[in-house]
């Protein structure tokens, strides 16, 4: 699946053409000074995540669809914590990642040790396992991360970048 995500002033752009040649298209305001959904993508490649907001929407669940799956099945907030449907496990455990990712990348950046210290206690909260594996690829995450993150930044607005999603990570719906 091909994404491409257009900067914005206020919010990004995503478009999505899967391997079949569906497509899809979503908007999604900013967080910070870069799109949330590239951290989702990286985080979600490196840990093999098939379930994961990426791997879903690769498999043909459109994008709110996989919002309303993760809320239908328990995404444990402040105000509705409790133990989630197995289905979303990946979903809550990429979110609380990508969290910390953001997080660094906002504040200057984290070492292995400082984003697990952050995971560890939005993995309790939201009722799930650390993903396995994890702490030993948090440097393949980072390898893809922060190239992109660096090239976005040079980006003017209305510029775009594209991602490639793994075919082999795609659950289909």
């Amino acid at each position: 699946m091909q994404i491409t995500i257009t900067k914005g002033a206020s919010a990004d752009r995503v478009a999505i053409e899967r391997a079949d040649g569906t497509r899809a298209a979503f908007g999604f305001p900013k967080k910070g000074p870069y799109p949330h959904d590239a951290y989702h993508f990286f985080v979600e490649r490196e840990l093999g995540m098939a379930a994961g907001f990426w791997g879903l929407v690769a498999g043909g669940m459109a994008p709110d669809d996989v919002q309303e799956l993760a809320l239908a099945g328990g995404h444990a907030s402040a105000k509705r914590a409790g133990v989630p449907d197995a289905g979303i496990t990946q979903l809550i455990q990429a979110e609380r990642l990508v969290e910390c990712f953001e997080a660094a990348s906002w504040g200057g950046g984290a070492d292995d040790d400082s984003i697990m210290a952050m995971a560890a206690p939005g993995w309790a909260a939201g009722h799930v396992p650390p993903p396995e594996g994890v702490p030993d690829k948090l440097g393949a995450i980072r390898a893809g991360l922060d190239p992109f993150l660096a090239a976005w930044s040079a980006l003017p607005e209305g510029g775009a970048a594209t991602l490639e999603w793994p075919r082999h990570l795609e659950t289909r719906a």
